[in-house]
């Protein structure tokens, strides 16, 4: 089979291809709530209120606002598509029966920057921590990434059952964090002293205000426009929940519920942990409240130290719990993002094979983490004592780029999806429809914009350009030529003959 005019091939396979590629079903809504918090709830602990050094309070809240907007329709968009094409595909999936083979490996590439990259991050910053508790030299630290990294790629390994209950533990607990936090920072709490702390001088730049009583937005739109990208770090990854499609009982009810039950608990944690730490006298002795805050590397272990004084060492044991929950679910996305591409025959089709036993995508898994893991010893070894900043903001940035991107094209998909497939059943469909669509691409394109003026994004933006290159000319040269009717594939090209029948 072929489609000649986007130079596409398929090969046939024998029934024992998609055999050794089986997956099991488990999820039902509690379970995708998990995945789908528990992959973000990291962004609540740390990388947010570095839009308060861009922007002051108001500036990172109003942000906080469109982003959230943004993510909202995102999820109405995925909760409407995901049950209408309940493939682990996901991102790929839908720019697939959307845009043809092309955009749905553009699409599924830059997801898989942000998956394969953002776990060696979350891994850094955990070795970060771990190293602060046990007083670890620097040259130690590959041997913290190799423990977090081996530990929860076993969890993920040993089967969805238990991938699924770990996803439920470590969220529960690091929401239970949370919760602590919030309520702990309430007697200490002064919201015009501390989070209105931030003015500017004569030349524009801002300052700390003793007394606070300071203005909102300090640097104007300028700086909510600033803020963007860090208010991004309240929702990232949300979106990767349709990828357990098909490890979901019944992804056409599940889907939406677990998709709407995880943003409205991101939306309350991110609306509580913006409102009340930079409201409270966290410092280091020079500065203090959001002034401070907006260039704290712990903001939630600097909250404790005010709230809970002088129990150190257990408070952080409790901020890496965030950082867990985020590993565990992300690699878990890493392991199908990877397997669904591969199934289809963009990837290597070795990667999409699952365990005998377990029925996970192990090859996926292990490669992925390795892939992730190697790029952060490769920068540990070339750049020492600079490894941490380019770890902790290029590769960061790198992995929010990509997110951005697909974010775009999932909402292109969605109009495209009801403009030229509107014969599909769609077990639910967006309240805000079309209109919500382009709202989200909207917001898109403005925080990649505003990435891109960033000098420390454009770095990540590099990196990012030159993994498409790659994967690219992987699949311009070879893989187009030798793909596979996956059920993604199938969907697609079934799909797309109806609606041209129906004259769509």
């Amino acid at each position: 089979m072929a489609d000649e005019k986007a130079g596409i091939r398929y090969e046939t396979v024998g029934s024992d291809y998609f055999e050794q590629r089986g997956m099991r079903r488990f999820a039902r809504v509690g379970s995708l709530w998990a995945l789908g918090v528990g992959a973000v709830i990291s962004g609540h602990f740390s990388g947010w209120n570095f839009g308060i050094g861009v922007g002051g309070w108001g500036g990172l809240a109003i942000a906080g606002v469109i982003i959230g907007i943004m993510y909202i329709g995102l999820c109405f968009c995925l909760a409407e598509m995901s049950p209408a094409l309940p493939h682990t595909g996901a991102a790929y999936s839908f720019a697939r029966s959307a845009m043809g083979p092309w955009g749905g490996y553009v699409t599924g590439l830059a997801e898989n920057i942000e998956y394969v990259v953002t776990p060696a991050v979350i891994t850094f910053f955990i070795g970060s921590y771990m190293g602060g508790i046990f007083g670890t030299p620097d040259a130690f630290q590959p041997v913290w990434w190799i423990v977090f990294y081996a530990l929860f790629l076993f969890f993920n390994l040993l089967g969805v059952e238990l991938s699924f209950r770990v996803s439920v533990i470590v969220t529960l607990m690091a929401l239970a964090v949370l919760v602590v936090f919030w309520i702990s920072a309430i007697p200490h709490f002064d919201f015009s002293r501390y989070a209105l702390n931030i003015g500017v001088d004569e030349t524009g730049a801002m300052i700390e205000l003793p007394e606070g009583g300071g203005p909102l937005l300090p640097l104007g739109w300028a700086g909510v426009f600033a803020a963007l990208p860090f208010a991004v770090w309240l929702f990232l990854a949300i979106e990767q929940l349709p990828l357990a499609a098909e490890e979901s009982h019944d992804p056409k009810k599940d889907m939406p519920k677990g998709l709407m039950l995880g943003i409205l608990t991101l939306c309350i944690s991110a609306t509580l942990i913006t409102f009340l730490n930079p409201g409270i006298p966290v410092g280091d002795g020079t500065h203090t409240g959001a002034f401070y805050l907006g260039t704290s590397a712990e903001p939630i272990l600097d909250g404790f130290r005010v709230t809970m004084p002088g129990l150190a060492k257990i408070l952080a044991f409790l901020a890496v719990v965030g950082l867990i929950a985020s590993l565990h679910t992300i690699i878990y996305a890493q392991g199908r993002q990877i397997y669904s591409l591969s199934r289809a025959g963009y990837f290597p089709r070795i990667l999409s094979v699952t365990h005998g036993k377990h029925k996970v995508p192990h090859v996926a898994l292990i490669v992925g983490s390795l892939v992730g893991f190697c790029l952060m010893l490769a920068v540990f070894w070339v750049r020492g004592s600079e490894a941490g900043a380019i770890i902790g903001g290029t590769l960061l940035n790198m992995a929010v780029f990509g997110a951005t991107i697909s974010y775009g094209f999932q909402a292109i998909s969605f109009i495209l999806l009801r403009k030229n497939l509107p014969h599909i059943n769609r077990p639910y469909r967006s309240p805000v429809g079309v209109p919500g669509a382009v709202v989200t691409l909207v917001i898109a394109i403005v925080t990649l914009y505003m990435q891109l003026q960033d000098p420390i994004y454009r770095y990540g933006v590099y990196c990012a350009a030159a993994w498409y290159a790659v994967g690219l000319a992987y699949f311009g040269l070879y893989a187009r030529h030798h793909l596979v009717q996956s059920p993604e594939e199938e969907f697609a090209t079934a799909e797309r003959a109806k609606a041209l029948a129906l004259g769509h």
